[in-house]
Order: C-alpha cells, then sequence, then structure tokens
C-alpha cells in the first residue's frame, strides 16, 4: 500500500494530514514542502513575526517532532517536479514517490513586478513566505523610505508595521480607493483614516510606471508623474493559484484546480484543498484564500479519503491586524447593493446586504458584532436592516428573530 502524499506543506496540507491520523489512517503518510522548514502560520509573518513580537518557533504550526511522532514522513525543502497520474507517482529531486490518494494544497504564489518595469531590482520584495520576510525585515529602520505597491490588506498591513518601526511609507493603489476589491467605501475609509494618521501618504487612483536603479532600487516613477526616493520596494498585487502541479497530472484547473463538493479533482484518486482549490459554491465555483478555508478544507479531504463522503460547506471567515485595529470579516461581500453602519470611533461594523438577504460583515474592534453577524449568515438569517442601524438594538436580540 504505497498510502496518501500530500504536496504542499502549508495550513491546508498540515491540516490534512493530522487529521488523517486523528481519524484513525494506518497507512503512510508522505508531506512533501518545497520550503526547508516544517508548517507555520502565514497571517502572522507580515505583522507579529515583521515587528519581532513572535520568535520563529512559534510560528510552527506544531513542534517538528510531531511528524516523527505520527509516522508522518516530512520532506521539507523538496519541489515535486512532475505527477504520473497513470503509475500514481510523484517525483521530487529525491527520486519518485508511490501513492494511492494524492492531495494538492500547493497554495497561491504572488505576483510580481514585471522585469521590464523594475520587478527584478534588489530591494523589491513581496511577501508570501517566512524567506520573503527575512529577506526584507533588515530594511525596517527608522527613517527608511518605502513604497509599497498594492492597497489591499496584505499592502495595508505591510504599511502599518513600516510605519511603526518608524519607516516612511508611501502606499500606491491603482484603483480609485484602497479594498476596492473586496470592502465597501465605508470600510476602505476607515483604514484609510487610520492609516493617514500614522503618518502613511496614500496614493489612490495612482499607480507604478517603473522602478529605476541600477542593481538596486533607488526611485519610483507613478503613473502620475511624481518620482520618489525609495530604499525599498514591497509588492502586494494579488496572488494566482498554484496550479501548475495539476496541469501536469491532467486534472481540470478552473481559477484553480477545480474539485467536487468533496475535494476530489477529475481524477479520482487526485484531491486539491486550500487556497488552490475552486470549489462549487451557490451560484458560481468559488476559490478562498484564508486559514479557516485551508483548515476546513484540508480536514474534509482527509474524511472523504477515509471514505465519509462529506460535502464541502464554505464559511467565510478572515481578519486582519492593523495597528490597535482588529478587522475581523465574515461571509462574502461580492456582489452587495447596501451597506448598514453601526457603532462609530474606533469600534464600527458595516453589514453587507444583496437584495434583502445578509451576505457578509466587516467588523473592527467589535468582536460582539462579528460573532452575531457570523452566526446571522451560518444561518441564512437577514435582520431587519432599520433595526440594525439603531444603536439601540441589542444585536444579541436578532439572532432569535
Amino acid at each position: 500500500m504505497s498510502g496518501v502524499v500530500v504536496v504542499g506543506a502549508g495550513q491546508a496540507g498540515a491540516s490534512c494530514v493530522a487529521r488523517l491520523r486523528t481519524k484513525g489512517y494506518q497507512g503512510a503518510i508522505t508531506l512533501i514542502g518545497d520550503e526547508p522548514v516544517p508548517p507555520y502560520q502565514r497571517p502572522p509573518l507580515s505583522k507579529a513575526y515583521l515587528l519581532g513580537d513572535l520568535p520563529l518557533d512559534r510560528l510552527f504550526l506544531r513542534p517538528e517532532s510531531y511528524y516523527a511522532d505520527q509516522d508522518i514522513s516530512l520532506r521539507t525543502g523538496e519541489t515535486v517536479t512532475n505527477i504520473d497520474p497513470v503509475a500514481r507517482t510523484v517525483t521530487t529531486q529525491s527520486g519518485g514517490v508511490p501513492y494511492d490518494d494524492l492531495v494538492l494544497a500547493t497554495g497561491a504564489a504572488p505576483r510580481h513586478l514585471p522585469d521590464a518595469i523594475g520587478g527584478s531590482l534588489e530591494g523589491v520584495f513581496c511577501v508570501r513566505t517566512l524567506a520573503d520576510v527575512d529577506a526584507m525585515a533588515p530594511h525596517f529602520v527608522d527613517g527608511a523610505r518605502v513604497l509599497i505597491v498594492g492597497g489591499g490588506y496584505i499592502g495595508l498591513e505591510a504599511a502599518a508595521v513600516a510605519a511603526k518601526l518608524g519607516v516612511h511609507v508611501t502606499l500606491l493603489e491603482a484603483a480609485p480607493r484602497i479594498l476596492q476589491r473586496v470592502a465597501a467605501e465605508q470600510t476602505s475609509e476607515y483604514f484609510r483614516a487610520a492609516h493617514a494618521a500614522q503618518g502613511v501618504t496614500l496614493c489612490e487612483g495612482v499607480g507604478l510606471s517603473r522602478l529605476i536603479g541600477d542593481t538596486s532600487v533607488k526611485q519610483a516613477e507613478l503613473t502620475d508623474g511624481a518620482v520618489l526616493d525609495v530604499d525599498f520596494v514591497i509588492v502586494g498585487v494579488g496572488v494566482t493559484p498554484a496550479q501548475h502541479l495539476a496541469e501536469i497530472a491532467g486534472v481540470k484547473v478552473d481559477n484553480g484546480i477545480a474539485v467536487d463538493s468533496l475535494g476530489r479533482t477529475s481524477d479520482r484518486h487526485i484531491w486539491a484543498a486550500g487556497d488552490c482549490a475552486s470549489f462549487p459554491g451557490p451560484k458560481a465555483r468559488i476559490r478562498l484564500e484564508s486559514v479557516g478555508n485551508a483548515i476546513d478544507m484540508g480536514e474534509l479531504v482527509a474524511d472523504n479519503i477515509l471514505g465519509e463522503d462529506r460535502a464541502y460547506v464554505a464559511r467565510p471567515w478572515f481578519w486582519s491586524d492593523q495597528y490597535d485595529i482588529k478587522l475581523q470579516i465574515a461571509g462574502l461581500s461580492t456582489g452587495f447593493d447596501h451597506v448598514v453602519s453601526r457603532g462609530s470611533g474606533a469600534s464600527v461594523s458595516f453589514w453587507y446586504y444583496a437584495e434583502g438577504q445578509l451576505i457578509a460583515l466587516d467588523a473592527m474592534n467589535d468582536p460582539r458584532a462579528y460573532m452575531v453577524g457570523k452566526r446571522l449568515i451560518e444561518a441564512g438569517k437577514s435582520p431587519d436592516p432599520v433595526l440594525l442601524a439603531d444603536p439601540a438594538t441589542n444585536l444579541k436580540t436578532l439572532l432569535k428573530g
């Protein structure tokens, strides 16, 4: 018996192998990762770890000894170069590894700036891996000048850390406003004000024309003609699903590795989970980039390898930490047509409706609103927007409606 091989030692892959052993799987388990370290948390990289508040060993999802104790073969620093779905073998630089079931938990890769506009200059970084953050960390010194390209959550989190460490921050967002792709204007305005209060220069509706320097970045030319002196650059312009191995194996891809409701690909012996996988949603295929989705899908695939035939029900939730702000998000706001606001000052929440249905909320420093909203969304309940907007309404009473 060849056992289960999991490619990708991130949150989804680690959750899958742990679940298999917890549920009593007795076969061989191999977890292959291309980074030279055990599975670790990614969200703290651009926050607590970069600030120096979280040591390396606390990044790890489990102690390295866990894998040996559970008879899981953890192979770090290995890259899978081929998958043969007929022979059911994956190939790394160390040779072939046979499988009965293969799980692709390959995550997503950051988009890089093109070399033609200076993307390969020294001092230009992305925020995705431990190596990325270790490489950029020495640049975060008091008085340094950083240009952040991209006004999504990754860019804003990096801006918050940089500002806190005394770095002069300029953030570019080519769209008319920060967070335009993922949030309402109310949330954008909240974080715009928060960053401005910390001295961050936000340039919305302005893109990057090119980076200038011989070998290292020295300046940035913007689409409005301005030229900035910079010491380093952080690029946060999104990610793409890592589906190359699925293509090699000949399984279907559709905005990532296409799986059915069980997490199985078009090959009955190959599964996928996490950021790389797209699954059936109510109206279209969905691909979620979140810790919660990675854990849930990794565990789902493990259960279904064991024959449980459990369909995936996504319960999207996300978070972001910036300065002293904790943003908690429940649901997906895509397609919203109305936003209800509650609270004032630092503690506020914005509730998204689509055709009268509550579909998502953003809660800033308001854990009670997040907890109630998450439960309402999962239960399919939609409180009257007028009641919700009334500050006298006790949120907990909405759960009884």
